[in-house]
């Protein structure tokens, strides 16, 4: 299928392979795959929330300290602009 069409393939009678192999992932419960996400992003978020070893010391509504690889948190002012400007991109999208 076309790839905006991917996703309904789901519902089609066989189900959803991944990379068209049956052996990988077979999909054929929306549920199925609705609970899994669920449980892999809750779980993931519970983990950084309740101060995992890389969540010790963060501000619990932003997920931005941990993960800084070119170092743009190290001037306050500066990742503080940032943390704006992500958000009002993410409210342009």
């Amino acid at each position: 299928p076309v790839w905006f069409k991917a996703g309904s393939t789901i519902f089609a009678d066989g189900g959803l392979n991944y990379l068209n192999s049956p052996s990988l992932i077979h999909a054929q419960s929306i549920l199925a795959i609705l609970a899994t996400q669920v449980v892999l992003m809750g779980g993931a978020e519970f983990y950084r929330v309740n101060g995992g070893p890389l969540g010790t010391g963060l501000d619990k509504s932003y997920p931005g300290g941990a993960f800084d690889p070119l170092g743009m948190s190290d001037d306050p002012e500066a990742f503080a602009e940032l943390k704006v400007k992500g958000i009002k991109n993410g409210r342009l999208a």
